[in-house]
This record gives structure tokens, C-alpha cells and sequence, in this order.
């Protein structure tokens, strides 16, 4: 019976992985442009660069408002806020019922929270005028001053700026929300929100600003499409930080701290999915082929690596799992989110694979090692993958796909597409060492300041033991949680 598993298992894991080595070989059909640089609208928010509009005469770009542009990308922002919810009925579903509204929480308050700071002062530091590569101006955009229907010069001519920037506050409010998942079950709700008030001051809001709003990293030709190195790198070793500082969850290793429930985790699993299309085809800015590519190689990673994720457990346990299934899909949509944009669908399916199995592999280990309790497992799933998905795409970044490549982002193809060097890797290597550096030592003071400021981050042993709903919000998920406890606010 485990032959009959095994063998199309490891042939099917097999293809997929030597797909771009054939395809480099000229055994698969060669891919053609999607457009021309001139016909091509180069608008990601991956850089702050020119746009080169097709409604651009005689060289000189155009101001227009595009209508179709616009719509596009408030839909991209409206899928992006739709994954937090997502997000949070991942994360409950995977917690024990005693703490699953804590759990809610976490993803919602951040919705609340992040979007105050980022319409205050958090957009004018991730993108105005750029301060020694580092930071912008806090005070350009305070308030979202000067924010309003005039496009930016620097990023994207045929939106308004205000489209601009509530989409890139969808980005903002899910990348601390990630986090919670290391912390759930034992991280008081007062720390955990002046935490994320500090950390996206602090760690996202630079890093997006030397990513994306024409900073250090960006000057030095870094392909980071739609958050592999600000969203996912960034809250992935963020998470593993935090799970350190905070210890391990009472009674981890001698009580059953199974997910207890699997429908939810699968629910919010799908509106991830969903959402991952405005998250990623979203961050083009225009309705253009770039964006047809780029939903298409979203969707196909996040299908190659739920498969991936399924036949090693098929293999190994002999029962392929609804839970793989989906943390595969994650996975795979996570490593896709830095390449989506620069890369072909054979690039995407390697990409999800691979993605697939070093999430899974990150995961024994970490239950081998048993030095730190990562919950819900955020490092191996969004830290790991994250930092796969940015080498990857120094590896499989293709002009044929995206020519801003070359012409526009200070970049190069990779090795494996059309490239000549290896240079593009050495510059994803840079990104990935200086976002998990800065994640490292800035997610250790902010934690600290929150851990002063709040008494602890950590809630008491009795709090742990009944369960964060009841003690820190006065509510159960399930009215049977808590005896005499309805599943309503008790004042």
C-alpha cells in the first residue's frame, strides 16, 4: 500500500521540481514577452519608480485618472482587509475553544489599531520623502495631508494617491496581525496591542519604506513584488522572536492542544486563498497582462505546494491531511508573494513546491529541537517560506515576464530564466539578511517597551489555565466554554 503511495508521490514532487530545469533546456515551449516595455504598465509598489503608461504621447507620461486602474485596485485593497478576518478564522480555529475570541482578537484589533497609525503618520513614514534611504518624512503625509485625487509621480500615474495609500494600509494592518500566531493562548491583549502600535512604527513601516518607497534596499535592485521581505520575512522572524520572549504555553508536551476546529481553519484557509489575489494582481496597480500573470502564477504555487504538502503526508503518515492541505496552500501563496510579478508559471509551480517542503521540514524540526513554542507554527509557514520565495525569485525573475526587471528596477533576470549572473540572488540574499536583522533586534526592544509598559507581556498561570476568552475579554466563543459565562460581553 505505501508503495502504491510513494511512487506517483515522489514522481509527481519530482516533476514538479525539475519543471524549470526543463524548461531552461528548451525541452518545454519557449515563453514570449507578455508586452513590450513601452506597451507595459510598470506599476507595482514594489519600487518607487517612473511609470510607463500606455496612454503615455510622444514619450511624456500621462496624469489621467484610469478608471479601470482605479477600481482594480481598491478591489485589491477590499480582498486584502477581507484576509484578516481570513486570517483570524485560521489562526481560531487552529487555538483551543477556551481562547479562540482571544485568538479573533488579535486579527481584528489590528484592523483598528494599524489603520489609525497608518492614516496618522505610518504611510508618511513608509513613503514620504525619503530620509538617508532608511525612512521618509513622518510629517509629509501626517494625517494624510496632501494625500488626495492626484496620482503619485514616483509609483503610479493613472490612480488617485488615496487609492494608492488604502491599499497599501491593507497591507499594513495584516503584516503584525501574522504575528499573533506565535503568541496566541498566553500574550495579554493589552501588551499584544501596544506591541503592534510599536513594531509597525518601527519594523514594518521602514522596511516598507526601504523596499518599496525608494529606500536603501530598492536602490540596490531588490525584486520584492508584494511583501516577501516587509509582510512575510519580516512577521516570520518577528513570530519566532516573540515566541522566545514569551516561553511556551502551559501544559505544551504533557496536555492535548489540538486545533479544535478544523471547518474553521479551513474557511479562513479559503479566504486567504481569495484574498491573495488582490493581494499579489492587486500590486500591479493597472488591469494589464502583468496583473493576468501574476493571478495566475498566485493561484498556481499555492495549488503546486497544497499538493506537495499533501503527498509528503500521504508518504510519511499514510493519511493525507485536511490541515496539510491548507497550511501547504499558505505556504506556497506566501513564497509566490515576493516572485508573483517577475516570474513565468513554471517558476511559480517550483517556487509553491519548494515552499512546500521546506514549511513541512521547518516544522519537524522545530518539534525535534522543542526549544520554543511558535503555535501556530507562523515562522515555518510565513518566516521560511517568505525567505525562500525572496531567493527564489533572484533565481527565476524573468524580463521576458516583467522587462521592468531590467529596465526600470536596477535589478537582473535570474539564473534560471534568462539571466547570465547570480547577482540578482547575492541582492535577495541582502534582503533577506537585512529584513531579519532588523525583525531580530527592533521586535526585541518593541517587545520589551510593551512588556514595561503593561505590567508583562504575559498573562497569569490561572488566566492561561481558563482561558484568555473569559479572563481578558469576558466572553466565550461557546456558551458550554465556561460555566455560568454566556457567549456575550460580561459587564
Amino acid at each position: 500500500m505505501l508503495l502504491r503511495i510513494a511512487r506517483p508521490a515522489l514522481l509527481l514532487a519530482l516533476l514538479f521540481l525539475c519543471m524549470p530545469v526543463w524548461a531552461q533546456s528548451g525541452a518545454l515551449p519557449q515563453r514570449t514577452p507578455i508586452a513590450s516595455v513601452s506597451s507595459l504598465d510598470l506599476k507595482p509598489p514594489v519600487q518607487a519608480i517612473p511609470s510607463q503608461s500606455a496612454d503615455s504621447n510622444a514619450g511624456v507620461a500621462s496624469t489621467r485618472i484610469d478608471k479601470a486602474d482605479t477600481a482594480w485596485t481598491l478591489l485589491g485593497a477590499a480582498l486584502v482587509l477581507l484576509m484578516t478576518p481570513g486570517l483570524a478564522f485560521f489562526y481560531g480555529g487552529l487555538t483551543r475553544s477556551k481562547n479562540v475570541m482571544s485568538t479573533f482578537m488579535m486579527s481584528f484589533v489590528a484592523m483598528g489599531i494599524v489603520s489609525i497609525q497608518w492614516m496618522l503618520f505610518g504611510y508618511s513614514l513608509a513613503f514620504g520623502t525619503d530620509i538617508h534611504g532608511i525612512i521618509g518624512d513622518p510629517m509629509q503625509y501626517f494625517g494624510l495631508r496632501g494625500v488626495g485625487a492626484e496620482p503619485r509621480q514616483d509609483i503610479g500615474q493613472t490612480i488617485p494617491q488615496t487609492a494608492f495609500m488604502i491599499f497599501q494600509m491593507a497591507f499594513a494592518v495584516i503584516t503584525p496581525a501574522l504575528i499573533s500566531g506565535a503568541v496566541v493562548e498566553r500574550i495579554k491583549f493589552g501588551a499584544y496591542c501596544l506591541f503592534i502600535l510599536l513594531w509597525s512604527t518601527f519594523v514594518y513601516d521602514p522596511l516598507v519604506h526601504m523596499v518599496w518607497g525608494g529606500g536603501w534596499l530598492a536602490q540596490r535592485g531588490v525584486l520584492d513584488f508584494a511583501g516577501g521581505t516587509v509582510v512575510e520575512t519580516a512577521s516570520g522572524v518577528s513570530a519566532l522572536v516573540m515566541a522566545l520572549m514569551l516561553g511556551k504555553r502551559r501544559g505544551l508536551g504533557s496536555e492535548e492542544l489540538r486545533p479544535h476546529n478544523l471547518p474553521m481553519v479551513l474557511i479562513g484557509a479559503g479566504i486567504l486563498w481569495f484574498g491573495w489575489f488582490g493581494f499579489n494582481a492587486g500590486s500591479t496597480l493597472a488591469v494589464n497582462s502583468l496583473a493576468a500573470q501574476t493571478f495566475i502564477n498566485t493561484h498556481i504555487a499555492g495549488a503546486a505546494a497544497a499538493l506537495v504538502w499533501m503527498l509528503i503526508e500521504w508518504v510519511r503518515f499514510k493519511k493525507p491531511s485536511a490541515l496539510g492541505f491548507a497550511s501547504g496552500a499558505i505556504a506556497g501563496l506566501v513564497a509566490i508573494t515576493p516572485a508573483c510579478g517577475f516570474v513565468d508559471t513554471i517558476g511559480a509551480v517550483a517556487i509553491g513546491a519548494g515552499a512546500a517542503f521546506i514549511s513541512f521540514y521547518a516544522i519537524l524540526l522545530k518539534s525535534k529541537l522543542d526549544r520554543y513554542d511558535d503555535s501556530l507554527d507562523v515562522f515555518a509557514v510565513h518566516g521560511c517560506a517568505g525567505m525562500f520565495g525572496l531567493l527564489a525569485t533572484g533565481l527565476f525573475a524573468n524580463a521576458l515576464i516583467n522587462p521592468a526587471i531590467t529596465h526600470g528596477l536596477n535589478a537582473q533576470a535570474g539564473i534560471l530564466a534568462n539571466g547570465h549572473s547570480i547577482g540578482q540572488l547575492g541582492t535577495q540574499l541582502l534582503a533577506v539578511a537585512v529584513t531579519a536583522s532588523l525583525a531580530i533586534v527592533l521586535t526585541l526592544v518593541t517587545g520589551k517597551i510593551a512588556g514595561v509598559l503593561t505590567g508583562g507581556l504575559r498573562a497569569t498561570a490561572d488566566e492561561e489555565e481558563n482561558g484568555l476568552d473569559v479572563t481578558e475579554h469576558g466572553e466565550a466563543g461557546y456558551s458550554t466554554d465556561a460555566a455560568g459565562t454566556a457567549a456575550y460581553a460580561v459587564h
